[in-house]
């Protein structure tokens, strides 16, 4: 798999029902899907930055979600299973697969806004080195960020909750590189979002939360 490049699946829920647990964020003039939106756009901008990626898919139903996306130069794939996280990522592989069939693919969380192409470079690196089935855990160590297949292979996501004890257990094998921070900050809760701001957030996220600073951490931009 020399020189290979990703196709990554990103799954972003419709933007009313995402980041239930930032409900104790106020940021003015803005809403948890203002946030989940600035998060998902981040991301995707900074995946679509990573000279590993060769591309990115989005599923989704949520149709301001998806224009974004769109403008992004993302493909945009509906959530035609609309059965869940794990379900939407295997329809986006799928789909995947099906425009670029011997397609290494990954997935990664929407939910990344401090995430940096340099490092998320240095984890689909070390996927290749893997050979197999891989993932990378989130900072808390119990779930998971990113998920990635070879070519050929199933990507069998087993996300949401401890999701790192689970895809260990289904034979994934765990990327362990220490100096990776900004592929495993993601953020569900204000004490995520803090540590997000801390590392340096991109800048979507940095201009909505510009009037907002939560306590213990400076707005800082991602670079």
């Amino acid at each position: 798999m020399t020189g290979t490049t990703w196709s990554l699946v990103v799954p972003l829920k419709p933007l009313a029902v995402a980041k239930s647990r930032l409900a104790p964020v106020r940021v003015p003039g803005a809403g948890r899907p203002a946030l989940a939106l600035a998060f998902a756009v981040d991301t995707v901008a900074a995946a679509l930055g990573c000279p590993a990626v060769a591309d990115v898919t989005v599923v989704t139903d949520d149709e301001v979600a998806a224009a974004e996306m769109a403008a992004l130069g993302a493909f945009v794939v509906a959530d035609g299973p609309a059965a869940g996280l794990n379900a939407a990522l295997r329809h986006g592989a799928e789909a995947v697969r099906n425009r670029r069939a011997a397609a290494p693919v990954a997935a990664l969380n929407a939910d990344l806004p401090a995430l940096r192409p340099a490092e998320l470079s240095m984890v689909l690196r070390e996927a290749v080195r893997a050979q197999e089935r891989a993932f990378l855990a989130d900072a808390a160590g119990t779930g998971t960020t990113l998920l990635t297949a070879p070519p050929h292979a199933d990507l069998s996501p087993a996300f949401g909750g401890p999701s790192r004890a689970r895809h260990l257990a289904g034979g994934a094998r765990e990327i362990l590189l220490p100096d990776v921070p900004s592929v495993r900050q993601d953020v569900d809760t204000p004490a995520d979002l803090r540590s997000a701001l801390t590392l340096g957030v991109g800048p979507r996220t940095s201009r909505l939360v510009a009037a907002f600073s939560p306590p213990g951490a400076e707005v800082n931009p991602a670079g």
